[in-house]
């Protein structure tokens, strides 16, 4: 079957229609003329891989990686630079229309990543035993694909990668570990499971805590916690999502090891910082102290959960030794920050943030689908839109991270 990509759709795909069927094409780019295989139908929608290109697109290049297609790392190396920032720009304009019923749509302004390769500073490896295989995951399988070098790596993750790969090929890898994560510090990289690397005795089970300084705050975390995998980007990031808030009260959601927890304390009188995972809420409680902060406290509880007992109870309050600091967030919250997971924020807590009613909403996503969805709710709950800001913290993949501010209406 030939067809001809129209544009890129959200998830990465190529959009395409022939013989009355709508076809969506893995790697593709737009503009390209192709012959393609259908490999699976789902209703009127095809699915098809690339056999062959008749005519490549204007916006297509020559894909560096060896693995390219195989490995299901990057699905965008195939588009030069600037095609992958305006097909990131369509991909949450698309998803804010068809799936936000968001008509007008501002402006969308995309944060190009100051270096489109060799960025991560956060991995996660994939391991099999049994074949001696160590990579990633194959496009659309649990088959490891076997890596030497990863084109997205930061060069102490590719040493790293190449230490684990020499451990692999003597025997020495940890009995039973499925997966390696890996993330780089001030001072070397955190491995977990523990191996013994240079920044970790050999034999030692713990696993290493690191420091990384961002924007002028210092972060204490480890390779088990989550943080941000393009750290060059990061000052933007949070620059744009705090911007010039300030005030008395802010609330922050899914605060993780406290990235924007720190510099939103040095900007408002008090700040409460939510955190269901008990090592992040650690970590930030310690990155707090560090910094000698002590206008901000962290509820170490699941997000819903705490919104839902501090509605109940009348009292911001995730601390009870904290009373007399949460006496004065009994009034509307000046400014609340969520950063949820790619599966985006319960139905329940997008309800606890319109009781709340704070006068500001900084959404920080890296899914457009899932924040199209929360937005939908938020706009029928009394919010409209002020700013849409795109981030490219993942360059040669179809991901991107978008910060959106709202105003309360009332």
């Amino acid at each position: 079957m030939e067809v001809t990509i129209e544009r890129i759709l959200p998830g990465g795909l190529g959009l395409a229609h022939a013989e009355g069927k709508t076809i969506m094409v893995a790697l593709a780019a737009p503009g390209d003329h192709l012959r393609v295989r259908v490999d699976r139908v789902k209703g009127n929608v095809s699915f098809a891989s690339i056999e062959e290109i008749i005519e490549p697109s204007p916006h297509r290049v020559e894909p560096p990686c060896p693995y390219f297609g195989r490995c299901g790392g990057c699905d965008f190396q195939q588009l030069s630079y600037q095609a992958q920032l305006e097909a990131k720009v369509e991909i949450i304009r698309d998803c804010l229309r068809r799936l936000g019923g968001i008509e007008n749509v501002p402006e969308i302004q995309i944060t190009p990543a100051p270096n489109a390769w060799h960025y991560r500073s956060r991995a996660q490896w994939q391991y099999d035993a049994i074949r001696q295989r160590l990579g990633y995951f194959e496009s659309g399988s649990r088959r490891v694909c076997d890596v030497a070098e990863c084109a997205v790596l930061a060069p102490e993750l590719q040493a790293t990668l190449a230490h684990l790969r020499e451990r692999m090929q003597q025997g020495s890898l940890p009995d039973g570990a499925r997966d390696f994560r890996a993330v780089v510090g001030n001072e070397g990289v955190s491995i977990a499971p523990s191996v013994g690397t240079s920044t970790v005795r050999e034999g030692s089970d713990a696993v290493h805590d690191i420091t990384r300084t961002i924007h002028g705050e210092t972060y204490r975390l480890n390779a088990e916690s989550f943080f941000q995998a393009n750290a060059n980007l990061l000052p933007q990031l949070i620059d744009a999502a705090i911007g010039e808030a300030h005030g008395e009260t802010a609330i922050e959601l899914y605060c993780g090891v406290g990235l924007f927890t720190l510099p939103l304390a040095r900007r408002f009188k008090h700040v409460i910082g939510v955190e269901g995972d008990t090592a992040a809420a650690n970590f930030a409680r310690a990155n707090l102290a560090d910094a000698g902060l002590n206008n901000a406290e962290v509820a170490n509880q699941d997000v819903g959960r705490w919104l839902e007992n501090s509605l109940e109870s009348g009292e911001l309050s995730p601390l009870s030794e904290k009373r007399r600091q949460v006496a004065a967030l009994q009034s509307q919250p000046d400014f609340l920050l969520l950063d949820p997971p790619r599966t985006g924020a319960e139905s329940r807590i997008i309800a606890g943030i319109l009781k709340l009613m704070p006068q500001r909403i900084s959404y920080v996503s890296c899914d457009p689908a899932t924040l199209a969805r929360d937005l939908k709710k938020l706009i029928a709950g009394g919010y409209h839109l002020d700013t849409i800001t795109a981030f490219d913290m993942f360059p040669q993949t179809h991901h991107v991270e978008t910060v959106v501010h709202l105003l309360c209406e009332f």
